[in-house]
């Protein structure tokens, strides 16, 4: 027997790749995720500047947001006032009166008509005139004429639809005058076009210059990375791999700035309606000064996503070929 056997290579088992914290898409977005949570961990400063630089951006827009959907709700509350007037230049029966509404209500535009009675036409004259009184002595209802006070819709409310409007009325027999304000009308419309047009001049700036800003802070965050993501690469890890957690991050990132903008800026809300009085001369409570509507605030998480998600996505771009 020979003492002497020749050694058996050591056989080598086949390496098994272990699942990404379980099996399927589920194992695999709970492995990212985590990832992503570990990766903001480790650099607490860079993603703090990130989510702060987000925050200040989006708390801009939203403030610009929260003027501007007041100034819009005050222009809705002030185009209630364009109304037309319909003067007569006799006393209407009540067949006369019911033969008119049918007809002006007939109209396109038209959202309420309600008829004036010399009566009423005098009391109301005389409340304009409160603290002179005496110099409507004398004066009877039958020098006034009767009105029909016509309010429109919302949609008929320029300048061309009341014209139109206005035109239309002149063309039913019977009716003496009709009046409008037609340089009021103009002027306000003219107001809302120009503060449209403002708004969305400002708030297209704000948003280039607010996609500008967070795209190069996470930038920065992703350079700070250089090293892990040029390693990974080499070793063999696919692009998809790569980027994941990244892009979870920056979507972490971008909803983590958004929920702090909102809330900030409802505390700003909230403490000017409760110190505004002392040094306004009205009270923005009572002049209905509202906070920003559900899905305005629903629309601010959703972009401060999707800020945090592009920028991730534009910057991993200068390490990765996408």
């Amino acid at each position: 027997m020979n003492k002497w056997k020749k050694k058996q290579p050591a056989t080598i088992k086949p390496y098994k790749r272990q699942s990404l914290a379980g099996d399927g898409y589920g194992g695999r977005a709970w492995f990212f995720l985590s990832r992503a949570v570990t990766n903001i961990r480790q650099n607490v400063f860079v993603n703090v500047v990130t989510i702060g630089t987000i925050t200040l951006a989006l708390l801009i827009v939203s403030l610009f947001l929260l003027v501007f959907v007041n100034l819009e709700s005050a222009a809705e509350n002030w185009s209630e006032r364009v109304q037309v007037t319909v003067y007569f230049d006799k006393d209407l029966t009540t067949q006369d009166q019911s033969v008119f509404r049918e007809k002006i209500s007939a109209l396109s535009g038209v959202s309420g008509v309600s008829f004036v009675t010399r009566d009423e036409a005098l009391k109301r004259f005389k409340n304009r005139l409160r603290g002179q009184e005496t110099l409507l002595e004398g004066v009877r209802p039958e020098v006034l004429p009767t009105s029909f006070e016509i309010t429109l819709k919302r949609s008929h409310r320029d300048t061309a639809s009341v014209e139109k409007f206005v035109a239309e009325l002149k063309r039913i027999p019977g009716i003496t005058e009709v009046q409008y304000g037609e340089e009021w009308v103009r002027r306000f419309n003219s107001f809302l076009n120009f503060m449209r047009l403002l708004g969305g001049l400002l708030g297209g700036f704000l948003v280039i210059a607010v996609i500008f800003i967070v795209s190069n802070t996470i930038k920065l965050t992703i350079y700070s990375r250089r090293d892990e993501l040029e390693v990974m690469a080499l070793v063999g890890a696919t692009r998809f791999f790569i980027k994941a957690p990244f892009l979870l991050e920056g979507l972490m990132q971008g909803i983590a700035g958004s929920a702090i903008s909102v809330g900030l800026l409802f505390g700003l809300y909230e403490g000017f309606l409760h110190n505004a009085g002392s040094f306004l001369t009205f009270n923005p409570a009572a002049s209905g000064l509202n906070f920003l509507p559900p899905e305005y605030i629903a629309g601010l998480l959703l972009a401060g996503a999707l800020l945090g998600f592009i920028g991730s996505l534009t910057s991993l771009k200068r390490f990765i070929n996408v």
